[in-house]
């Protein structure tokens, strides 16, 4: 890598390769899925396109990121390498981290309701459902995703056109807040438009976890 902190630690070498502006927001765009160079420009708000190409060479440098052809026509897509999947988890710990920072909700920041394919996973990662077997769509800024569960876990995903059991609207900060446990629906009364049956949705967004913040809450 062309900046390095010097230091033979762990930490120190993780940051040499991602710590850089962008890396980690580059890298969550491609655990949704490996994407085109236009397609992570449009999902990077705010990144310049010299500076983006110049990360992704840096990252397909150290090995994180590769290049391949896409599934279908032969365009080249960016996608992360199997050692580069392997950050999914510290990404999912740092989501679960700022639960704390995103309670003041968006305030002038951009948002894509895509990066919820990231955000909840990380926040339900645990959970064990209620009601197995149920699908709950969240609809959030003109996108639909699902939330699936099962005997295994909870699964999110963009809806694949299956029959929903309900679907959820509402802001970012209010399904986000919910996710994390640090809203239930009763406290949502008026805020949560539920178009189905209400028990699914209570069956994902069951519980209030007591730590949610920690020490960080002020």
């Amino acid at each position: 890598m062309s900046r390095s902190y010097g230091q033979y630690c762990g930490l120190a070498r993780a940051l040499d390769v991602v710590g850089d502006r962008w890396n980690l927001l580059i890298v969550r765009q491609l655990l949704i899925a490996p994407a085109r160079y236009r397609e992570l420009l449009d999902g990077l708000p705010g990144v310049a396109t010299n500076l983006l190409a110049d990360r992704l060479r840096d990252l397909e440098t150290a090995g994180v990121v590769e290049r391949r052809l896409a599934d279908e026509g032969n365009a080249i897509v960016y996608a992360l390498t199997p050692w580069g999947a392997e950050l999914r988890e510290p990404v999912e710990d740092l989501i679960r981290w700022s639960t704390p920072l995103m309670a003041r909700g968006p305030g002038g920041d951009r948002f894509h309701a895509e990066w919820l394919l990231v955000a909840l996973p990380a926040l339900l990662a645990g959970q064990t459902p209620a009601r197995p077997a149920s699908t709950v769509g969240i609809a959030v800024d003109g996108e639909l995703l699902q939330v699936r569960t099962t005997r295994s876990g909870i699964e999110v995903s963009r809806h694949d056109g299956r029959d929903l059991d309900a679907v959820v609207r509402a802001d970012p900060s209010i399904v986000l807040g919910l996710t994390a446990g640090a809203l239930t629906l009763d406290d949502t009364r008026g805020l949560v438009d539920i178009d189905g049956d209400e028990a699914a949705v209570r069956a994902i967004f069951n519980t209030r976890r007591a730590d949610v913040g920690g020490s960080a809450r002020r």
